[in-house]
């Protein structure tokens, strides 16, 4: 263990360290191997890819420490907003790597001695630089699977066992041991409760190109149970996505995977328009578009005449894009909240509402103009944001329509608490600044203003 130093000495070492490492790196990008050979190469990329994992075991301590645990309330949430400005990685990769850093690091105990790491023999093999990010997910995930009838002992065998072939071999061979030894432990698939509950989930993919969005996991028996009894009902000539099918009684030529991808559509329509899903952030839990009175009037143009173009993709409170010809189809079978803004005053002039709920209007109207979240560069959704004062309320802001604004959580609470500053600007957009400099007004959920190098959004929406 390292002789213990003072705050400044230790300060100083790493700084010196860190110039030491920055320097060798100029030294390396400026020295040429053309005459060294492909063999000298093969053991500089050996020692280069060593010395790669080395860094991130210590970006893993340095996570582990910054969280372990933390000083103040607000602290972690402002220390994962600063690593995600500085470091420009996703929030889900900075939760990523807390999540690891975690597992893989002893933690500091409140009333005791420090609690050891959870997965002892990988941290030992990230500390040295002995594996990559690929063999850890490949380690990780192999212990997780393991149901909860494994014993300790027997898990920490596995991690221990796995690591060192990780030492040894790539992360796809890793992948396929950890599966044989699971089902060696488990072979006859036994899972109570509690392994199912803790392996369930969902993940929805980004949208293509063409507004599609790839979906996977692993649902439980009982959301099995549920998604059965609707693919039964979506049976062949039941159900059809087209409403002039259903009145002509086409042919219904669906394959099965389009049947039940029809049959989740349907069940999450009917939930929505149930209303039995209680209340997100004041609405009713629905649907949240907005578009401007142009856009409808193309539209409904559009739809009667197969020569006139549909305008483009109408924008989601979740941030997804919706088709012109979809919106239409949802508007005329469910109700859902629709917010008509005029082009050029973004005066809101048609607020359709499920039902009337205090402040819905002031958030549809955020949802209309900001999108999402106001900071910059912050791509939260609207519907993953809460609504914010500027001035702040604490400071005797006003609950008008041109004074609340998006921001999602953690940026909210830096606003609330001084970190961040925030200032509407002559445009009728909120700008933030940390101090240093003029507000700035979030263009990321805007692309055409990114497109243009916009330094103000232009006065439509």
């Amino acid at each position: 263990m390292a002789p213990a130093v003072g705050a400044e000495q230790a300060r100083e070492r790493i700084n010196a360290a860190l110039d030491a490492i920055d320097a060798a790196h100029d030294v390396l990008r400026d020295t040429s191997s053309d005459l060294l050979g492909n063999k000298f190469r093969v053991d500089a990329a050996e020692r280069l890819e060593t010395q790669n994992r080395t860094n991130r075991g210590l970006m893993y301590r340095f996570f582990g420490e910054i969280a372990d645990p933390p000083d103040e309330p607000g602290a972690i949430a402002a220390m994962r907003s600063a690593l995600w400005a500085r470091l420009r990685i996703t929030p889900s990769e900075v939760t990523r790597r807390f999540r690891l850093a975690a597992r893989i690091r002893p933690r500091r105990s409140l009333t005791g001695p420090s609690v050891p790491a959870e997965l002892p023999a990988l941290a030992a093999a990230v500390e040295a630089g002995a594996v990559g990010d690929d063999h850890i997910r490949a380690v990780c995930r192999a212990v997780d699977v393991l149901p909860a009838r494994v014993s300790p002992i027997e898990v920490t065998t596995v991690e221990r066992k796995l690591v060192e072939q990780a030492t040894k071999v790539d992360a796809g061979i890793v992948v396929k041991l950890g599966q044989r030894i699971a089902d060696h432990l488990n072979p006859d698939g036994l899972f109570n409760d509690d392994d199912r509950a803790r392996r369930r989930g969902l993940y929805l993919g980004p949208q293509g190109p063409d507004g599609m969005s790839r979906l996977s996991g692993l649902l439980d028996p009982e959301a099995r149970a549920y998604f059965e009894a609707i693919e039964a009902a979506v049976r062949p000539g039941r159900h059809l996505p087209d409403e002039k099918d259903r009145e002509s009684e086409a042919r219904d030529d669906r394959t099965p995977a389009q049947r039940c991808h029809d049959a989740l559509k349907l069940g999450l329509r009917t939930a929505i328009a149930s209303g039995g899903l209680g209340v997100h952030r004041g609405h009713p839990v629905t649907v949240v578009v907005t578009t401007t009175l142009a856009e409808l009037d193309r539209a409904a143009h559009a739809a009667t005449d197969s020569s006139i173009p549909m305008p483009a993709p109408t924008t989601t409170g979740g941030g997804s894009r919706l088709p012109m010809r979809d919106l239409i189809g949802m508007a005329a079978n469910a109700i859902h909240y629709l917010a008509v803004f005029d082009d050029h005053t973004a005066r809101p002039l048609y607020l359709g509402r499920q039902k009337r709920v205090a402040t819905a209007d002031q958030r549809l109207i955020c949802h209309a103009r900001d999108r999402g979240c106001t900071r910059p560069n912050c791509l939260e959704s609207g519907y993953r944001c809460e609504v914010h004062h500027s001035p702040d309320w604490a400071r005797g802001g006003r609950t008008d329509a041109d004074k609340l604004f998006f921001a999602c959580g953690g940026d909210h609470g830096m606003a609330s608490r001084g970190e961040l500053r925030t200032q509407v600007t002559e445009s009728g957009r909120l700008g933030w600044t940390d101090g240093t400099g003029p507000p700035e007004v979030n263009h990321a959920h805007h692309p055409g203003e990114l497109l243009r190098g916009d330094p103000d959004p232009p006065e439509d929406l």
